[in-house]
């Protein structure tokens, strides 16, 4: 689920931090910078690791602050596929379960991956897993909050930048926002064994 993913940035510190030690300035300066933030193609980055290697620092012209090419290694979220992780239930939608690890929300289980029969209750607004028995047919509900053991089966990247106007940007209305895209998100499948833990659970 965390991986260690070594990185290099140019880190820049002011004047006014000189009297740290840089070790520290830079470390507190990239954490800023990455601490819960999804780099693309990596992960959603956790916290600075350590710092592995510090090259020459450098004060360009009109700019009192250093520079220093640093080499670290940071901790990412970035789970591979097949593993199976255990989330709670965010919500429910006609697009399919959304869970949440607590520190990432950008998980969804699309309805052709949820046990089957399932269906959605518009009423409710939940799905509903339709459990064939011998002596018929039971509804389990995947209610908001109910833990959900859920296998990794994609993942996908956004690029999220901010781009400028085009053309047909201009065009359209002040008041029409595009849609936010999550930077990272994992899609996700229910199968036997796995889907709510009381389900499994219960006696």
């Amino acid at each position: 689920m965390f991986v260690l993913v070594e990185m290099v940035d140019t880190v820049r510190i002011p004047p006014w931090q000189f009297e740290r030690k840089l070790n520290d300035s830079i470390a507190e300066e990239l954490n800023k910078k990455l601490a819960n933030k999804v780099v693309y193609n990596v992960g959603l980055c956790i916290c600075l690791f350590d710092i592995t290697k510090l090259e020459d620092a450098y004060v360009f012209p009109g700019d009192g602050a250093s520079h220093t090419k640093v080499h670290f290694r940071c901790v990412v979220f970035h789970p591979f596929l097949d593993e199976i992780l255990i989330g709670k239930i965010k919500g429910c939608s006609p697009e399919g379960v959304h869970v949440s690890l607590g520190f990432f929300d950008d998980i969804l289980i699309p309805p052709e991956s949820l046990q089957q029969p399932a269906k959605f209750d518009e009423a409710e607004q939940v799905w509903v897993w339709e459990y064939e028995t011998e002596e018929g047919a039971h509804d389990l509900y995947m209610d908001t909050g109910e833990e959900i053991r859920f296998r990794v089966v994609d993942e996908s990247f956004v690029d999220t930048s901010p781009t400028g106007p085009s053309s047909a940007d201009a065009t359209t209305s002040s008041e029409e926002l595009p849609k936010k895209e999550a930077p990272y998100t994992l899609g996700s499948i229910s199968e036997p064994g796995l889907g709510l833990l009381s389900w499994w659970t219960s006696n």
